[in-house]
């Protein structure tokens, strides 16, 4: 949760000017993009969602600081999802490990099977912006 607000705060005060000195049209493109993204889904749903997504969990910070996400809405709202993702893991971990023999076993295709099905909606986004150009 710390390290979230380390994000928010770098986008806060130097997202700016850092996106002022790229020339880089897919990071201006992809700022917009997040911007509209958090008014859609509204900034407590975005922040929650993005603690369950692996990459977006990573990006998501420094842009909401970019973007002018308030700082009390994304401070209590990250520790929120912060807590629900640490206890939803703890609690699925260990139903998983008093249920299922030998789980150890199965984690790590049960773990690669997560990750995949997490990218595979950024995979399609890729996709398809790549044939529309």
């Amino acid at each position: 949760m710390l390290g979230a607000q380390i994000g928010y705060l770098i986008g806060r005060r130097g997202g700016s000017a850092l996106l002022a000195r790229s020339r880089n049209r897919h990071l201006h493109n992809g700022v917009g993009r997040s911007k509209r993204f958090l008014e859609s889904y509204g900034h407590r749903k975005a922040i929650v969602l993005a603690r369950f997504v692996p990459v977006v969990r990573t990006v998501l910070n420094p842009l909401a600081g970019l973007t002018g996400v308030p700082a009390g809405v994304f401070a209590l709202w990250q520790v929120l999802g912060g807590l629900l993702w640490t206890v939803g893991v703890t609690v699925a971990g260990y139903l998983l490990g008093s249920t299922i023999p030998n789980v150890d076993t199965y984690l790590l295709p049960i773990t690669a099977a997560i990750v995949v099905l997490s990218l595979l909606p950024v995979a399609a986004r890729l996709v398809r912006s790549r044939s529309r150009a």
